[in-house]
């Protein structure tokens, strides 16, 4: 078996055209453009937290090593910043023969993204543990043109991007808790294991939301994170949610809560005032994706966050996403 150095020359050395100094020092070297701010963050995945491990059925290698990047591109995306560069962490169990073919496809997988998005990995570190991914990926956005959680205000439009909850869906197929049906099925585990960041959605949106966030822990959960940074509260249409994850299975109790509290969808919520409606949905048909104007901001009052039917009644809210440490399922 190849040794640590050995396996990142082998398989997370590429060429880093736009950097100073890439892998092989004891740190990188960039450059950031002129006129621009720099953006970073960081997402760890763990096996049997964020994908399926630890006795469980496991998740395809090059999946994973496109969804390692993917979430993190995702940050990116919901900050309205260019991602361009990457450091990837990683802990790895116990070197043999089978596992450097895992290495292998997961390099790839992670090289896939890395290449859809112009993204150049630039170093990082490895060792020996349970398996563990954690990039730190920066990005670069125009001077005070980056987009934040606290900007919303009273009248301002709600919208998603894409058709939340299906990742979620395809987790609880995976899991047994659901039985989906094909072509419901394809598009389930295709967004569960291959999201797609909305980097053109959020460079798009500079000037036009007011806020915005990616969707990974779910949308009602990660909508109450713009309304805390922004001090207001909301009103979200139920019937007005992009519906197929309710159109997916036939449990609706559960294709409820993968679409208000599922997460994992790398989707955008961002808020917006009404007077740019319709350039958001000219942009929608630029994109080619679906972008849904869901509720609306209000003064703080009474419950932060109401959902309601079309007839103006309350629907019961049971999860709103995911917390490591609330014990969530």
């Amino acid at each position: 078996m190849p040794s640590e150095f050995e396996l990142i020359a082998r398989y997370f050395t590429r060429p880093t055209p736009r950097t100073v100094l890439g892998v092989g020092d004891d740190g990188a070297i960039v450059r950031v453009s002129p006129g621009m701010e720099l953006v970073i963050s960081t997402d760890m995945l763990v096996a049997g937290t964020h994908f399926l491990g630890n006795g469980q059925t496991p998740a395809d290698p090059e999946d994973l090593g496109w969804k390692t990047l993917a979430v993190n591109v995702s940050d990116m995306a919901a900050m309205g910043a260019e991602p361009r560069w990457a450091l990837l962490a990683v802990a790895l169990p116990e070197a043999t023969a089978a596992f450097e073919a895992w290495i292998s496809a997961f390099a790839r997988g992670l090289f896939d993204c890395a290449g859809s998005f112009g993204v150049e990995l630039i170093g990082g570190d490895t060792t020996r543990g349970p398996l563990n991914l954690c990039p730190t990926i920066f990005g670069e956005v125009p001077q005070g043109q980056a987009l934040l959680r606290s900007g919303a205000s009273p009248g301002d439009e709600i919208w998603v991007s894409g058709t939340p909850g299906l990742a979620a869906l395809g987790l609880a197929h995976l899991q047994g808790r659901c039985m989906l049906s094909e072509p419901a099925l394809t598009d389930c585990l295709a967004a569960l294991a291959r999201p797609q960041p909305r980097v053109a959605l959020g460079i798009a949106l500079r000037g036009l939301a007011s806020a915005a966030i990616d969707v990974s822990d779910g949308l009602l959960a990660d909508l109450g994170h713009i309304l805390e940074r922004s001090a207001v509260a909301a009103t979200v249409q139920f019937d007005r949610l992009p519906g197929a994850a309710l159109a997916a299975c036939a449990d609706q109790a559960l294709a409820q809560d993968c679409l208000l509290g599922g997460g994992d969808d790398y989707e955008l919520v961002f808020t917006a005032a009404p007077g740019h409606h319709a350039r958001i949905d000219a942009l929608a048909r630029e994109l080619h994706l679906t972008l849904t104007a869901i509720g609306s901001i209000r003064p703080v009052g009474g419950e932060t966050l109401n959902l309601e039917d079309a007839q103006g009644r309350a629907v019961p809210i049971l999860r709103r996403g995911f917390d490591h440490f609330a014990g969530t399922p």
